[in-house]
């Protein structure tokens, strides 16, 4: 059996609350909370992308995700549209507000990364990577944790 020390369930949850901490205390200021972060960072790199494939790009269903994309238009960073193609669908957009905060968004991330990987050789975080997208991978065809 294997003991607590070695278990990698235990330690990516010790890493998930702590990143969880980070990003609150970070965005505190801005109202953005650790639930609605990835959302408008996926939106930075893909702007204007339906709320369906927000979900399914983050692996979260879709409850959560027009949750936290609720929040995040009352406090004014995005905006979301009628798709013109299919009526029953939205497509969300950044708006200028959160454009303004996205350097500073992105450097924040960029030093949680880098928390993270002190110490890491370029190989050893590349190495990390590659098997955490493994374990995300084998947790969804494992098939609980599809987004929908």
């Amino acid at each position: 059996m294997e003991d607590n020390e070695s278990s990698i369930a235990r330690w990516i949850s010790i890493l998930y609350r702590y990143g969880q901490s980070y990003i609150s205390r970070e965005f505190e200021s801005y109202n953005i909370g650790s639930g609605q972060y990835i959302f408008l960072l996926t939106l930075y790199k893909k702007d204007g992308i339906s709320q369906e494939n927000i979900s399914e790009h983050l692996k979260i269903d879709k409850a959560t995700t027009a949750k936290a994309l609720k929040r995040l238009e009352e406090e004014g960073y995005i905006t979301r549209h009628t798709d013109l193609l299919d009526k029953r669908a939205y497509k969300v957009y950044v708006s200028r507000k959160a454009l303004a905060i996205k350097p500073a968004f992105i450097k924040t991330i960029k030093k949680w990364n880098t928390i993270l990987s002190a110490g890491f050789s370029v190989e050893e975080k590349a190495a990390v990577v590659k098997q955490l997208k493994k374990m995300a991978q084998n947790a969804f065809e494992h098939g609980r944790f599809k987004a929908g």
